[in-house]
């Protein structure tokens, strides 16, 4: 018999290892909650391709979120849309939201369904940096009504009217009330669960994860533009937890965080360059401020924050090196603050630095640069207290006579002693070099009245 027959007949015939059949049947759960970021894209990304992989029959999205970046959301939503796997957005636990940027998630879903008492709208984008107002006269439609969206600058009109054209298109694709999208838009409107489904903005509404599949069974929808229907008898659900990558991304990409990081570098680097060769500053405050960089690389900043926030620490530097009777520093300070209430003023929920950890950061730094550096550099300008460099340009006094090497009185010591020009007995030297346990001395010449 032929080996390859003997180990076919062993794989059949020895218990525990008979082939597969089929496939087990299983559902992926991902849980978006929170502000919707760089960090949530990466999570929902990287849930689709093992999903992918594990030939899931169905992508269920628990969404709980207050909203987040624009880019992040379409991200998203552009991985539901090329889904092979049809994907279910589920508001839940009772209490949850999809505010904002969850409502876009909601509409791109293939199936769209929350748990009661939870709300989904007011998916009005925020303007980055503030709303600004309408200039003068346009704050009425054509027919001399208020206009919709007034109170807005033409960049958020324009961020507007992209909006809703794109929530429109993906409640068009869907088969989903588009009008009421374009009001949640507008003007920020919202609904509750039972709302929702009265108004076809959702598909269904389930108390949990079992009854959502229970009534998912058998429904048929379109996915890439094929029906599909879908079969929940019996699926296994999984559940995929956020990984130590993806934890470490939500962390750096905290403003908050990424402030710290960006503060502590730029100290460290301040206290390497006027101390160097202490290395571990250096070292820790360049990795600090990297990956501040990548933070902030990944976040809506703002520059002219960025640039006051620099320009502040610089004259409060500036401060302990000139004399300006405190005007750099509190030009410093200044700055310092404004610009770090301008660096993430986006009002987008979840992505702003906290007051409190601004107005400490600024006293600190008063403190630390105006005071600490200050002193620093006024104990270096001190003369010397100790050592063999204490001993330089002191008086000392001749023992005897002598034409080059000698003895002399130092601090009521003997020490041996130097010259280049003959001395006398009680004549008064002044300390040039010291030598290991010899001096160089040199007369001081007696000025005549």
């Amino acid at each position: 018999m032929k080996p390859q027959w003997i180990i076919l007949a062993l794989l059949f015939c020895l218990p525990g290892l008979t082939l597969p059949t089929t496939l087990e049947k299983r559902a992926v759960q991902l849980d978006i909650e929170g502000a919707i970021g760089p960090a949530t894209t990466d999570y929902v990304e990287r849930g689709f391709s093992q999903a992918n992989e594990a030939e899931a029959r169905l992508i269920i999205l628990r969404i709980d979120t207050p909203g987040g970046l624009d880019a992040s959301m379409r991200e998203i939503i552009k991985q539901i849309i090329a889904s092979p796997i049809p994907v279910v957005a589920y508001v839940a636990p009772s209490g949850a939201r999809a505010a904002s940027a969850g409502t876009y998630i909601v509409y791109a879903a293939h199936v769209a369904a929350m748990a009661p008492a939870t709300s989904i709208g007011t998916a009005t984008p925020v303007q980055l940096g503030g709303a600004g107002t309408l200039p003068p006269g346009k704050d009425k439609d054509e027919k001399g009504g208020k206009a919709p969206e007034s109170g807005g600058s033409d960049m958020k009109r324009k961020m507007v009217n992209d909006a809703v054209a794109y929530i429109k298109g993906l409640a068009r694709m869907r088969g989903r009330n588009a009008e009421w999208a374009e009001k949640a838009v507008r003007e920020a409107a919202t609904l509750t669960a039972e709302e929702a489904l009265q108004r076809r903005v959702v598909d269904l509404v389930a108390t949990d994860i079992g009854e959502l599949l229970r009534q998912l069974d058998g429904r048929k929808i379109n996915v890439l533009g094929k029906e599909v229907v879908l079969d929940t008898d019996g699926l296994m659900l999984q559940r995929l937890e956020p990984d130590w990558r993806n934890r470490l991304l939500t962390v750096l990409t905290d403003p908050n965080i990424a402030y710290i990081l960006m503060l502590l570098g730029i100290y460290g680097l301040i206290f390497e360059l006027s101390n160097p060769g202490a290395i571990v500053p250096g070292v820790l405050g360049s990795i600090c401020l990297l990956m501040a960089l990548f933070a902030f690389q990944v976040l809506p900043i703002n520059y002219a924050g960025l640039a006051l926030m620099l320009l502040g620490v610089l004259l409060m530097v500036a401060e302990a090196f000139v004399p300006s009777f405190g005007i750099l520093g509190i030009g410093g300070v200044a700055a310092f603050t404004l610009g770090s209430i301008l660096l993430t003023d986006t009002g987008i929920p979840g992505f702003g630095i906290h007051l409190e950890l601004i107005l400490g950061f600024a006293i600190t730094s008063a403190l630390l640069f105006i005071l600490g550096l200050g002193m620093i550099l006024k104990a270096r300008r001190n003369p010397v207290h100790t050592g063999s460099e204490e001993l330089l340009r002191q008086t000392a006094t001749a023992l005897e006579d002598f034409d080059r090497e000698g003895w002399v009185r130092l601090h009521s010591e003997r020490w041996r002693a130097l010259t280049t020009r003959p001395v006398k007995r009680g004549d008064r030297l002044r300390v040039t070099a010291v030598d290991g346990l010899t001096v160089h001395v040199t007369p001081i010449e007696e000025k005549t009245p």
